[in-house]
């Protein structure tokens, strides 16, 4: 495993070449598995394919176009419906304060991440992308106020290789039994 976390790059550049449905599914399920807070898996997915709805998605992600170039986009939402009572009335955005929030994009990163490992595993590249604001994206994609949009995962056979980034060392971010 480590190896493929070594490997794990942000890719954004993909070559034209369909992803295979079997790989999908895998990343899909690696997400499914991933562990959660009193197992409340407060993931949803959504699957884009059609380049002008992988457009509208980039569009509202600051306008980077490179995100079209990826076979897929799955846009990774964080469903807070698993911790508070359906009769609530909330609205999620960046600076929403219920201690839930929180939760749930812990929760759903953890999952994100299982299908980012995945992808490298499988010979694939992928990027997380969250520069965008919920009142922009939801919209484009339907999806309810009440959901928080943790971030598109672009996914795709990588067309670069690029260098591993600096790291901090060990010694410097590891303490034991105190700071």
């Amino acid at each position: 495993m480590i190896e493929v976390i070594k490997n794990r790059r942000s890719i954004r550049k993909y070559m034209n070449k369909e992803v295979e449905e079997d790989k999908l599914l895998e990343i899909l399920e690696s997400g499914r598995l991933a562990p959660s807070g009193s197992n409340t898996q407060p993931w949803q997915f959504i699957v884009i394919r059609p380049q002008k709805n992988k457009e509208k998605v980039a569009k509202v992600s600051h306008n980077q176009k490179w995100m079209t170039t990826a076979p897929i986009q799955i846009v990774c939402v964080a469903d807070i419906r698993c911790r508070i009572d359906e009769n609530i009335d909330i609205s999620l955005d960046e600076n929403s304060k219920e201690e839930e929030v929180k939760q749930i994009i812990r929760d759903t990163s953890i999952a994100v991440e299982h299908m980012s490992l995945t992808a490298t595993e499988l010979g694939l590249g992928s990027c997380w992308v969250a520069w965008f604001t919920q009142a922009e994206f939801r919209p484009v994609l339907n999806i309810p106020d009440d959901k928080y949009v943790l971030c598109v995962l672009t996914i795709g056979y990588p067309d670069e290789v690029p260098n591993p980034r600096p790291r901090k060392k060990l010694e410097d971010i590891v303490h034991y039994e105190k700071w």
